[in-house]
């Protein structure tokens, strides 16, 4: 194992592992700590060391009591000021990292289908686009614990890292994991469409479209049942209130 200073990439790499990674669950023994250190050639311990100093610069974890690793690096700061903010650059840039390091096509690191891609000019811009919507994904369960933040229902199949503020209509945004919930697909379509919305404090509001069907046990059980419940909040990447209240003022069936 390497025993010199941390150079930018792999402090970017870092950075890219503390996304994916429950804050909480971060321990030597993660299993995704150990994939990423055997990638970088360092120690889980050191990953795990570094994944924590990102914690200490994180305000959402401040917020909570949770303060991270009291010391870190400078260049830990640098990384953070560079791509907290910028997640389309984070995410694109640190894959390619990845793959670097590891010696592997970025679509297998990224573990994204390209079968249906033809080579070709749009053949980079499409694996890139799904390189960015897997970092994103990552991100946004991870915070969650692998759990619909409404049902708490935890088979990864059936979870999906919705947008808050809707793909098409914030480029800035796309990849912003504060833009994400984790929910089941059958509340991230409702979401998606409109017939539920999350309030910026964080309850669960129910459409009244759906009036005409609550006498239906299956409506009453997937959606009434949760009017007014607040969500499960994630460890890290609060959602923003101010995507919420997108969502309620120009999304949600009211």
């Amino acid at each position: 194992m390497k025993s010199n200073n941390w150079t930018k990439e792999e402090t970017i790499i870092a950075f890219n592992v503390y996304c994916k990674i429950p804050f909480k669950a971060s321990s030597k023994n993660n299993p995704t700590i150990i994939k990423y250190a055997n990638i970088l050639g360092r120690s889980p311990s050191a990953l795990n060391m570094k994944v924590g100093n990102f914690g200490r610069l994180d305000p959402e974890l401040k917020k909570q009591g949770i303060v991270g690793l009291a010391h870190g690096s400078k260049l830990e700061e640098v990384v953070w000021d560079e791509f907290n903010g910028n997640w389309e650059k984070l995410a694109y840039e640190s894959e390619l990292l990845i793959s670097k390091f590891a010696h592997k096509p970025i679509e297998e690191i990224s573990q994204i289908e390209t079968e249906d891609i033809k080579e070709g000019i749009e053949r980079e811009a499409i694996v890139k686009q799904r390189v960015n919507q897997s970092f994103f994904r990552s991100a946004v369960l991870s915070s969650y614990y692998f759990k619909c933040c409404i049902t708490g229902l935890s088979i990864p199949d059936f979870l999906i890292a919705s947008h808050i503020i809707p793909w098409a209509k914030n480029k800035e945004h796309r990849l912003n994991p504060r833009n994400g919930l984790c929910l089941n697909s059958i509340h991230d379509k409702a979401f998606d469409k409109g017939f539920i919305t999350i309030t910026p404090d964080f309850s669960v509001k129910v459409s009244n479209d759906f009036n005409e069907f609550e006498k239906e046990d299956a409506v009453r059980d997937f959606f009434f049942k949760y009017k007014n419940q607040k969500i499960i909040l994630p460890d890290k990447f609060l959602p923003t209130r101010e995507f919420l209240d997108y969502h309620y003022q120009n999304i949600f069936r009211k």
